[in-house]
């Protein structure tokens, strides 16, 4: 496989390999099984949240009464806290 970058990311790449002592295919690669594990993860995490919504274990929430509900609790605490 090959990868192409920009000249500025594989300066950084370059700086890295000489200032760790390894090879820069080695850092490319760990860098690449790091970040795919972590898009698994997530993929696994969001169809676990669709199925979880699709069978109704959890109801979805309307984004704009979940946000107003937080601004009132927000003024809240805040009356809460303010001196007086």
């Amino acid at each position: 496989m090959e990868v192409h970058f920009t000249s500025e990311t594989e300066k950084k790449l370059k700086d890295l390999a000489a200032q760790s002592g390894r090879g820069t295919d080695e850092l490319v690669e760990d860098a690449m099984a790091g970040y795919v594990d972590e898009l698994a993860k997530t993929r696994e995490m969001l169809n676990s949240r669709y199925d979880d919504l699709k069978c109704g274990r959890v109801k979805p929430l309307d984004g704009e009464e979940f946000f107003e509900s937080l601004r009132r609790r927000e003024d809240e605490l805040l009356k809460k806290h303010s001196p007086q």
